[in-house]
């Protein structure tokens, strides 16, 4: 283990289980939090560069366990927190996430110099009223964990909410935070991206995909030191055609979805296997 503080924390919630505390290890290792009749674990999937499909970093998503249904699906964190009374819970919820992602992500070797992907939904933004991102900071820290390597994932924004990139990516920033934004198209991202607001941008590519934008984009970001990142790939025609794109123009694209891999608690990346029924043999290692 690495960081020497986040191993004594980790002991000391292995050795101090109560029904009454709200995070906990398991028998596994794995932090598990208490949220009202849920219990919540992590679970990451890999983000891969369209050069050779290494893994540069991870996406940490929240699953739930119903303490009377457990499945191994659980239930996403997004409809816990649509489903939360009030901002303060869902605030709660969202620290107690963050904890949980950060201990079950850098209890593991492999997470060491990689980048993890966290999100932050959309209710937080307007729920916190200054200092985004302090508390978590402060956790980190007293972990003794790298923040610069933790980047967070804002929700697609709207012309009349650019507020978010002036006041809240700003104050993330300020802790130490790198900010990814999620892009409603490629074109959106182009003017975010010249004026700096962002260090990383995700484009969904579950449905047909502009490569002229996403080339013009490519462009703005290779200046501005900006990874461009395709998520929810499904289809392999849909990453044939940015895998061409990256080797004609020579730059690389983040690749992320279930084309290459199921989200899992552990940081272990299976082989990838394309329809020719090749495995990608740089792919076996995190």
């Amino acid at each position: 283990m690495a960081f020497a503080a986040l191993q004594k924390y980790i002991t000391h919630l292995y050795t101090t289980k109560s029904a009454n505390t709200n995070i906990w290890i398991n028998d596994a290792g794995q932090a598990q939090g208490r949220y009202f009749q849920s219990t919540l674990t992590s679970v990451f999937q890999p983000i891969r560069s369209s050069f050779g499909l290494p893994v540069v970093g991870y996406q940490g998503l929240a699953r739930s366990y119903l303490s009377n249904q457990e499945t191994s699906e659980g239930l996403s964190l997004w409809r816990l927190l649509d489903h939360s009374a009030n901002d303060d819970e869902s605030i709660e919820l969202d620290r107690l996430c963050r904890l949980i992602h950060a201990i079950n992500f850098y209890r593991q070797p492999q997470a060491f110099g990689q980048d993890l992907y966290l999100n932050v939904h959309s209710r937080l933004l307007a729920a916190i009223q200054q200092n985004h991102g302090a508390s978590f900071r402060h956790i980190l820290d007293t972990l003794e964990l790298p923040h610069q390597h933790i980047v967070l994932e804002l929700p697609a924004i709207t012309p009349n909410q650019r507020w978010i990139m002036t006041h809240v990516a700003d104050n993330y920033r300020r802790n130490g935070f790198r900010i990814a934004l999620n892009l409603t198209s490629a074109e959106q991202g182009i003017e975010l991206v010249k004026q700096g607001y962002v260090d990383a941008v995700k484009i969904d590519g579950s449905a047909n995909i502009d490569l002229a934008s996403i080339e013009k984009l490519l462009a703005v970001s290779e200046r501005n030191r900006t990874n461009v990142i395709v998520k929810r790939l499904e289809h392999e025609p849909h990453y044939r055609a940015i895998e061409q794109l990256s080797q004609r123009i020579k730059r690389e694209v983040l690749l992320q979805g279930f084309l290459f891999d199921q989200p899992s608690s552990s940081l272990f990346s299976q082989p990838i296997k394309h329809l020719s029924g090749k495995t990608c043999s740089k792919c076996h290692a995190a």
